[in-house]
């Protein structure tokens, strides 16, 4: 499968899928999408050889969410195709309501195809806050979703919240394609890690590729801040001995602290430095998710100080908010490259350094092989836990 660019410089697989639906009946298939990404939903339909079902999203002057689906999903499988976008709860309010509205319909099956789940960096307790993801599953399966889609899941054990199926696709094959057609003497290159939580995916990137790993360690996690609340308070402490404590002579194996619980260690954050050689070599760092890049750019700018050459990002979501676009174009950072599961052209007209990669025809194979009750082995061969 060759890359092709277009115009703009996006990269775009060859246009129809390996499969064509062959062997295939479309006449109980229907896509249907919300206004997160219409132009996706618009291109797997195209490479289905299938047109868009007719279904309207649109929201009242307070607010709410309409939808009208104009035609009959009787005993049809259905594919609602939403993404998560700086939108995201009216994102995920309108596949619900969609979803809903094609179970009261008597739909047979409805999959939802969400490239990039919303909330799903919520998806571990915080203080007193909550996993939002759990939450959000919970929600999916009662609006009438028997299948969910996905890909690149900030953390595989996500797909324990839902009580549906949930496949999990992978990007990766896109983007080790990238860096062997679209980079020149990418051998010369290093895979990096921003920080040691990425390690894994970016050991797995350099273990297909053959090539070195350096891992940034010293970063501090932003998720989990320092702040003194109640939670800090210390238990009171006892200055004379309790009356029934065991004496010496009574004694077991077990430890006994005599000031009550311990106290957590301070932690002290070392300061920033790099795990690996990247003198004179191509840095590549590799992530799931680009949102706030100013951890991407910090990381770019020490690269840079040890000697880096050139200087890549890698991500499969390109959610790019806030003044991201203008960190990135006056960072020392030469391409970033994402698939298209988040629309970001908007973002593409203020960075020129932003390069997209098509994914659609692996969304249409993976609903091609749902529908035809095919396994799904083939599109996560060779894809280890690691990723």
């Amino acid at each position: 499968m060759l890359l092709q660019r277009n115009k703009l410089g996006s990269v775009r697989p060859p246009k129809r899928c390996r499969s064509d639906m062959d062997n295939t009946s479309t006449s109980d298939i229907v896509i249907i999408n919300g206004n997160s990404h219409p132009d996706l939903a618009n291109m797997v339909a195209e490479r289905m050889g299938l047109k868009n079902g007719g279904c309207s999203v649109f929201h009242k002057s307070n607010r709410e969410t309409i939808v009208e689906i104009s035609d009959s999903v009787r005993g049809k499988d259905i594919y609602i195709i939403q993404t998560g976008t700086k939108d995201a709860n009216n994102n995920i309010m309108e596949l619900l309501i969609m979803a809903y509205a094609c179970k009261t319909s008597s739909a047979r099956s409805i999959v939802g195809v969400i490239p990039y789940l919303p909330y799903s960096k919520q998806c571990k307790m915080r203080k007193r806050g909550c996993i939002v993801s759990k939450l959000l599953a919970k929600m999916m399966c009662t609006s009438g979703l028997t299948h969910i889609i996905t890909m690149d899941l900030h953390q595989k054990e996500i797909q324990g919240f839902f009580d549906i199926p949930v496949d999990n696709l992978r990007a990766s094959p896109f983007l080790l394609q990238y860096i062997q057609e679209s980079i020149p003497d990418y051998r010369n290159s290093v895979i990096v890690a921003r920080n040691p939580g990425v390690a894994k995916k970016a050991n797995s990137y350099a273990e297909r590729l053959r090539l070195g790993l350096a891992v940034i360690h010293g970063e501090q996690k932003e998720a989990e801040s320092d702040e003194v609340d109640g939670r800090y308070s210390p238990p009171p402490t006892r200055n004379s001995t309790p009356q029934h404590a065991p004496s010496s002579s009574n004694r077991t194996r077990t430890t006994s602290v005599s000031v009550g619980v311990p106290e957590h260690p301070v932690k002290v954050k070392p300061p920033l430095t790099i795990v690996g050689d990247v003198n004179g070599r191509i840095a590549i760092m590799v992530d799931d998710l680009i949102d706030d890049v100013q951890a991407f750019v910090a990381a770019a700018e020490m690269l840079k100080d040890n000697g880096a050459c050139k200087i890549y990002v890698l991500a499969t979501h390109g959610l790019l908010s806030s003044d991201a676009p203008r960190l990135l174009d006056e960072s020392p950072i030469d391409e970033i490259v994402v698939t298209n599961t988040i629309p970001h052209e908007i973002q593409k007209l203020q960075c020129h350094k932003i390069k997209t990669i098509d994914i659609s025809i692996l969304i249409a194979e993976a609903i091609r092989r749902i529908h035809n009750k095919e396994s799904m082995s083939y599109l996560f061969r060779n894809v280890t836990l690691e990723d």
